[in-house]
């Protein structure tokens, strides 16, 4: 146990929630039913980047909620050379979101780790989802009673990795940024913004890309109990 420490915060997806398989499996639900000519594993080859450049643009406030939700479906389309109305564009975007927190597959080790957690600390969320998915997502995987308070970014107005919505998630958790650290899955928005608002941060590198040394992280989120 680090001593230091009184308050984890957590982000959600590709963090405790596994955005990819979930977000795999309600596009093949949605596909096979809108567009079933369209094999799911191309559509989701060109739909991962085109996603995560769009959000990437989202949390830097480039885009707008709804352009996010509208460009990352055209724009997967357009690189699958597929013709789509912008209605039909519109109504599965809304359709994605609805059937979205229906799959509830959480990263592996992530109900043993927040057992293991929940008596020696107190357990937040600050994520940069929709509030509603989110509030779904959380009580669909069972993982609600395990966290104190959950902060996303339309509550604080602003998105990691702004300094303000760590001060929001602090201020909300009654915690000291000093007796406080971050884990998520977004160098950017997670740990370099958990830093630079002065809490310590932990990357979950699961994809284990290359990042700096001096940066605390780990592959597996059992790997927590080696910080905590």
């Amino acid at each position: 146990m680090n001593t230091t420490i009184t308050d984890i915060f957590f982000d959600l997806d590709h963090t405790l929630w596994d955005f990819d398989k979930n977000s795999e499996l309600a596009f093949e639900a949605i596909l096979n039913q809108r567009h079933p000519t369209i094999e799911i594993n191309t559509f989701i080859e060109k739909y991962i980047p085109i996603n995560q450049a769009c959000w990437k643009l989202y949390q830097n406030d480039k885009i707008s909620h709804v352009e996010l939700r509208y460009n990352r479906l055209k724009h997967t389309f357009d690189a699958l050379n597929y013709a789509v109305s912008d209605e039909s564009v519109n109504e599965m975007a809304d359709e994605y979101i609805r059937v979205l927190p229906d799959n509830n597959y959480l990263f592996d080790g992530a109900i043993e780790i927040l057992e293991y957690l929940k008596n020696k600390y107190r357990l937040h969320i600050i994520t940069n989802g929709f509030a509603d998915v989110q509030h779904r997502k959380i009580i669909n995987s069972n993982i609600g009673d395990y966290f104190q308070t959950v902060t996303n970014s339309e509550m604080a107005g602003v998105k990691k990795p702004n300094p303000i919505i760590f001060e929001y998630a602090l201020n909300s958790a009654n915690s000291k940024k000093e007796n406080s650290i971050m884990i998520g899955d977004c160098l950017d928005a997670d740990v370099q913004g958990a830093l630079s608002a002065g809490l310590d941060a932990i990357f979950f590198n699961e994809k284990k890309i290359e990042a700096q040394q001096n940066i605390k992280q780990i592959n597996h989120l059992l790997e927590l109990k080696k910080y905590l």
